[in-house]
């Protein structure tokens, strides 16, 4: 069985801190695989079932009120948003899955796209998995992690809304994802507990991407 990682060292916890202080701006969104953005930047993308807090977390990763949007009715926004950070890293926000009210001919497109999306991006170099903290795992949740697998495509866990959840009950869902995470092929074997409104775990993740940045002279962090 694998070992779940370490987390960031205080050097890529600083980088990290330095390159979400810097400009991030909005600047392609793509509906379908064949209008995807020409491949450039490295990219980091976030998924997620609809209303888990992924437009929030994204918000307060850049420390901006604004730059990813939540749809006022889930399931809405069917379309890859990218967003430039510091010239060094794209950020990659993925449509919402897993809402009730959407037509079978819909979650379908979903899962074809996206998967066309997570095998062919040869610049993809992973996808942060969020699910909710306060809730149990859904079909569609082990669904994604599923296609995720088959793509291959490392993915890292991040729990949100930690601040609504009791310390003991939260403990125990991170110890229940983290075995599920080492269960998965792609899974990156340790998972982050986060809440954008208390910004509990924002700068630990901030370093893991960092990790995937270009740097100055063109590499990625070590």
């Amino acid at each position: 069985m694998r070992e779940i990682a370490g987390p960031p060292s205080p050097e890529l916890l600083e980088e990290g801190r330095l390159l979400f202080a810097g400009e991030c701006d909005f600047y392609f969104g793509s509906q379908r695989v064949d209008q995807l953005p020409p491949i450039d930047l490295p990219e980091v993308a976030f998924a997620g079932r609809s209303n888990v807090g992924k437009s929030s977390l994204i918000n307060a990763l850049t420390g901006r009120k604004s730059l990813a949007r939540a749809s006022s009715e889930p399931g809405r926004t069917k379309q890859l948003n990218f967003f430039n950070l510091s010239q060094r890293l794209a950020l990659v926000d993925m449509p919402g899955y897993g809402f009730a009210k959407a037509a079978k001919s819909v979650k379908e497109d979903w899962q074809n796209t996206m998967f066309a999306y997570l095998r062919g991006r040869t610049t993809l170099e992973r996808v942060i998995l969020l699910l909710d903290a306060r809730i149990e795992l859904k079909t569609s949740d082990k669904d994604v992690m599923e296609l995720l697998d088959r793509a291959a495509v490392v993915f890292q866990i991040v729990l949100t809304k930690a601040d609504q959840v009791k310390p003991g009950a939260l403990q125990k869902k991170r110890e229940e994802i983290e075995a599920l995470a080492l269960k998965h092929a792609a899974a990156y074997p340790r998972v982050i507990v986060t809440s954008s409104e208390t910004g509990e775990g924002i700068e630990d993740l901030r370093g893991e991407i960092a990790r995937f940045a270009r740097s100055s002279d063109g590499t990625a962090q070590s």
